[in-house]
């Protein structure tokens, strides 16, 4: 049954993963697109700027992504709920326990670890992009100035992958009338 399949598949990505949305990401590809091929790479790429630049958490807006091409609406809100449901347990059980924990040594090392591990994660996520996406000089450039604008002069992201997309396009239709 492809639903409880889709369920248990965000699930447990859901499960597995620290850190957020962009740590996710690695193991989404790798399970989405390498593993049960329900996406291309261009498609997961797609999904995650548009999971970026709508409200609410990437992983969660990729998800629903997912499922909706796979089940329409039905699947995009069981790849939702599946991307949640391990994250609502395991928050819950933490926030029971983490007050009589959170000072032991050996819990704040972990969280350490794990802080580190993201990171990792996120840089991995980011290279594959880049080698799937940046395919030029001017992709080099856009890349350039989207990054510097969105990380040193505070410009939002929604901004920037719009201005983005105009380019992508103009530079696009450019090359399609010189032909």
């Amino acid at each position: 049954m492809i639903l409880l399949d889709i369920f248990t598949t965000f699930a447990r990505i859901g499960s597995l993963t620290f850190g957020g949305g962009y740590a996710m990401l690695p193991m989404m590809q790798e399970e989405l697109v390498k593993k049960r091929k329900w996406v291309s790479e261009e498609e997961i790429i797609d999904y995650y700027a548009i999971g970026q630049s709508t409200p609410g958490i990437i992983a969660i807006n990729t998800a629903t992504f997912v499922g909706y091409k796979l089940k329409g609406v039905i699947g995009a809100i069981v790849a939702s709920l599946g991307m949640v449901f391990p994250s609502l347990v395991i928050i819950s059980i933490i926030a029971a326990f983490f007050q009589k924990f959170q000072d032991y040594t050996i819990v704040q090392n972990a969280f350490g670890g794990i802080r580190v591990a993201v990171i990792a994660l996120i840089l991995n996520t980011i290279i594959n992009m880049w080698k799937k996406s940046v395919k030029d000089y001017i992709g080099v450039i856009v890349f350039l100035i989207s990054f510097l604008g969105v990380a040193l002069i505070d410009i939002s992201p929604v901004i920037v992958i719009i201005i983005s997309f105009a380019v992508g396009n103009i530079i696009k239709l450019n090359k399609a009338d010189s032909k």
